[in-house]
């Protein structure tokens, strides 16, 4: 039996990445040692909680087929399953985040680490798009993957010239 999801089980995904997200460059900034690295990284976590709200957003919108769950669920265990999915792909919240930044990376190795992750979700999103079948929201998930484009360009934007 192979696993299908609904466009609304990945943007439920969607939300807790970004929630991660958020978590991580909160955490950046508490290491951080200048004022102006804690001021960004406070900032782009401002802007996952913003992209948590649009993807939010985004499933507010679905039709009744793109929110149908695709498996009998009578123990509501899909919502810990995508929730440990979206967990362990991007922003993986179950390692200390302090054994990843320790406090002594440039803006430059926080941002290259952030744009890295960013990429890591686009793949991770087109491999979920695969599973998803075209009448339960397929093209849905377009909106995700060009937001996380975009946050691609926001942090590129951010790294200092070289």
């Amino acid at each position: 039996m192979s696993i299908r999801y609904s466009a609304d089980e990945v943007f439920e995904m969607a939300e807790q990445i970004e929630r991660n997200g958020a978590k991580f460059y909160r955490r950046a900034a508490e290491l951080a040692l200048e004022e102006s690295t804690r001021s960004l990284m406070s900032e782009l976590a401002d802007m996952e909680d913003s992209h948590e709200r649009t993807f939010s957003g985004m499933r507010g919108d679905l039709s009744a087929d793109e929110r149908k769950e695709m498996v009998f669920d009578p123990d509501n265990e899909l919502d810990l399953y995508l929730r440990t999915m979206a967990d362990k792909h991007v922003f993986d919240v179950s390692v200390d985040p302090s054994e990843r930044l320790t406090g002594g990376e440039k803006l430059e190795d926080i941002l290259q680490m952030a744009i890295g992750l960013e990429k890591d979700s686009i793949v991770f999103y087109l491999g979920l798009k695969q599973l998803v079948p075209e009448r339960f929201g397929r093209d849905r998930l377009d909106g995700i993957i060009r937001e996380e484009y975009g946050h691609i360009s926001t942090l590129a934007a951010k790294l200092p010239a070289s």
